[in-house]
């Protein structure tokens, strides 16, 4: 009788839900450990480009996804006090990448990722540590702590995936010697509230260290994100919408009215750390690595999210379904395929996210100049630095996605 694999997930973010939807389409046992309580990421959108939703197509979601698709118009980038430095076509982007950007609250996606499994499959409050990392000749070793009772169990499986997050134990268990890491400089703020009374056009703003953008989505909110040059770990004196609206709140609208609509308890503040250092493989043994855990980078493409997807998709693709499953060659195919890919976009990242944070006026300036030039001749030269990244396709078809009510569950 054929045996089932098993495979474990540590950590139920947006890569970690995607990859066990595609190795459970592929027959796999699967099983999510989440150290946290629950799955209710607050306060958070983001943005799934063409190369994300062509990902989700594999595993039969993405038609869902599109379906949340708030139709942006026009939109672009901006000064503080209001003047166009360039403006956006979402007709364009969508021709010239296959398809629309994506806007949608986290909570939203992880809903999504999670009807498309059985009853079951995702834990919360169990807190994982990699203790084996298994060969070709024995399985990987998992320990289990639930955060409740403080009781400990282990678990075998024929792969495990650690989709951690940019603090990553597993990553720090795999490669012990890689510097992990490292503080970009910048600090970020992210809120949902709801749309301002007076209308506005989706804008990204650049101001001398400082970044604001503001995002409808389809349910009537507005996805609004900051971010500034500042030392890590620094916290506003008093409180985060203090903060903003000393940074942010004499610039052009909506800004000022959305900050009006923000609680100050409901605003999300992260540091931003990536990982600039490339590892020198996203595997070994039966354990592989995906996401943040693997190649965290700046929010600056918007990427991050969408490049766990793409993880997902590939490393399912290469696990496969065969029972002569075999790891070393499996894994080593993922590494090829998802490492070099992956460098080059946290290496693009970063260089955008340094201009973005200009801070010196000379320096400012000549910034807004040259956007504002190369937007002369069009959305096509803009949209050009996103060649080779939203027009990705994943190494296997679409799929349709199951019919009914739920369009994805399977028990």
């Amino acid at each position: 009788m054929e045996q089932q694999h098993r495979a474990v997930v540590v950590g139920a973010g947006i890569g970690g839900l995607t990859a066990a939807v595609a190795l459970h389409r592929r027959g796999w046992q699967v099983t999510v450990l989440e150290r946290a309580a629950g799955l209710a990421p607050v306060g958070a959108g983001i943005g799934l480009a063409p190369n994300a939703q062509r990902a989700l197509d594999a595993v039969g979601l993405g038609d869902r996804v599109r379906a949340l698709s708030a139709w942006q118009g026009d939109g672009g980038m901006r000064t503080p006090g209001g003047r166009w430095l360039a403006r956006t076509d979402a007709k364009a982007a969508a021709a010239r990448f296959g398809g629309p950007l994506v806007l949608l609250h986290r909570a939203t996606l992880v809903e999504i990722l999670t009807s498309a499994l059985p009853e079951g499959v995702v834990r919360t409050g169990a807190a994982a540590t990699v203790t084996d990392f298994g060969d070709d000749d024995r399985p990987a070793r998992v320990t289990v702590a639930d955060t409740g009772t403080g009781t400990r169990g282990e678990l075998e499986a024929e792969l495990v995936l650690g989709a951690d997050g940019i603090h990553s134990a597993t990553r720090r268990a795999l490669f012990p010697e890689h510097p992990g890491p490292r503080y970009s400089g910048t600090t970020t703020w992210r809120v949902v509230v709801p749309a301002p009374a007076r209308p506005f056009a989706p804008h990204e703003t650049w101001g001398a260290g400082r970044l604001w953008g503001s995002q409808p989505l389809k349910d009537g909110r507005v996805y609004a994100y900051a971010m500034a040059v500042a030392p890590a770990g620094a916290h506003a004196p008093d409180d985060e919408k203090a903060e903003l609206l000393r940074l942010f709140g004499d610039w052009h609208h909506p800004v000022p009215e959305i900050l009006a609509g923000v609680a100050p308890d409901r605003i999300l503040r992260h540091d931003v750390h990536h990982l600039p250092d490339p590892l020198p493989a996203f595997h070994r043994g039966r354990v592989a690595l995906l996401g943040d855990a693997a190649h965290a980078m700046m929010p600056s493409l918007g990427q991050g999210g969408n490049q766990a997807i793409e993880d997902a998709v590939v490393l399912a693709h290469h696990a496969g379904t065969a029972p002569g499953f075999q790891p070393g060659r499996a894994l080593a195919a993922y590494t090829a395929d998802r490492l070099p890919r992956t460098t080059a976009i946290v290496r693009r990242a970063a260089r955008t996210g340094a201009l973005t944070m200009l801070s010196a006026r000379p320096a400012v300036v000549l910034r807004d100049t040259a956007v504002s030039a190369v937007s002369r001749f069009g959305p096509g030269l803009a949209l050009r630095g996103f060649d080779g990244i939203c027009d990705w396709r994943p190494p296997v078809d679409p799929v349709p996605p199951r019919s009914g009510h739920d369009l994805s569950r399977v028990s």
